[in-house]
């Protein structure tokens, strides 16, 4: 019986997949605008992040597109295909556990965030204070 629930679930991932990619394609919101200087500053300070996620995780689809809408470019580890990354994630961070970000702080310390909205949340904090006093 677990063999066949089991493999019910990989074949309906299987089918979705696909339908999930698409969907996160066909909504991902626009990036915000910066000038030329103040995105290269955002972008000096994304060299110190990292994403590990699962493509097809609907909690790691909905930080990628915070992601997109802050227009940021973080590096992305696939950490379900990619022994390295796996490894990486679990012994940084103490758990395989996707979304994660791994932030690499300028005193030489790391931390490791989890959950979704965490990490949205520290993103918006971050990235979209600038934005928001430029725009008052």
């Amino acid at each position: 019986m677990r063999t066949l629930i089991r493999t019910f679930f990989r074949g309906l991932r299987l089918v979705l997949a696909p339908v999930m990619l698409v969907s996160e394609k066909l909504s991902t919101p626009q990036a915000v605008e910066r000038s030329p200087e103040e995105q290269a500053r955002v972008d000096e300070a994304c060299r110190n992040l990292a994403l590990y996620q699962f493509r097809t995780c609907p909690f790691c689809i909905k930080v990628r597109k915070e992601i997109a809408r802050l227009g940021l470019d973080i590096e992305r580890r696939d950490a379900q295909l990619d022994p390295d990354h796996r490894r990486e994630l679990a012994e940084g961070g103490g758990r395989v556990k996707v979304p994660c970000l791994k932030i690499a702080h300028d005193d030489g310390s790391t931390e490791w965030l989890y959950e979704s909205d965490d990490i949205n949340a520290w993103l918006h904090r971050r990235f979209a204070a600038a934005d928001h006093a430029r725009a008052a």
